[in-house]
């Protein structure tokens, strides 16, 4: 025996309220979530790359897509996977000599992606973690090599090596007659 669904879903969770209605019941002069956690967040709109510099984060694209791999019937449904990018070109937070630096070791255009999690907002964060541990180690500078001098036991194995092969380079030639 199959039993008759109405047709609105909302019906059947009698202790929830349609998302539609919860949005009429505000009134005219209440801000809405988005605006205020924007207005909260102040420091959580940057992203901070190493000591001293801080990139707003209108200046990082982020874009969500399906993830790929196993999930279930929730992959099918969920734009999980994030990939944030981050044009050096167009940055104004950047100076002059950072945005050479990012421009020789990283190219114009910085992408770090996140498909990890199940939540979008998760792997957000991630993505956002990991593009900039990708500016920081661009922005290092790479350490000088300190020159060193061979140790004594290294000189010893070089010419050891070179006597062999010497010595095996005599032994292929012809005899003397």
């Amino acid at each position: 025996m199959t039993r008759a669904l109405p047709s609105d879903r909302r019906e059947l969770l009698p202790g929830r309220r349609a998302l539609s209605a919860q949005r009429a019941v505000s009134p005219p002069g209440d801000k809405s979530a988005s605006e205020r956690a924007a207005g909260n967040r102040g420091a959580a709109e940057t992203l901070r790359v190493g000591k001293d510099l801080w990139i707003p984060l209108a200046e990082i694209t982020l874009r969500t897509s399906r993830s790929s791999g196993p999930g279930g019937q929730h992959a099918n449904v969920t734009a999980s996977r994030v990939e944030a990018s981050f044009d050096v070109l167009a940055s104004r937070s950047l100076n002059e000599p950072q945005r050479a630096l990012l421009l020789e070791r990283a190219g114009p255009r910085v992408v770090a992606v996140a498909q990890d999690e199940r939540s979008q907002a998760r792997n957000r964060q991630l993505a956002l973690e990991r593009l900039g541990e990708r500016l920081a180690r661009a922005l290092t500078p790479p350490k000088r090599r300190l020159p060193t001098r061979p140790t004594q036991a290294s000189r010893e194995r070089r010419l050891a090596e070179k006597r062999r092969s010497a010595e095996r380079k005599r032994d292929r030639r012809l005899p003397e007659a």
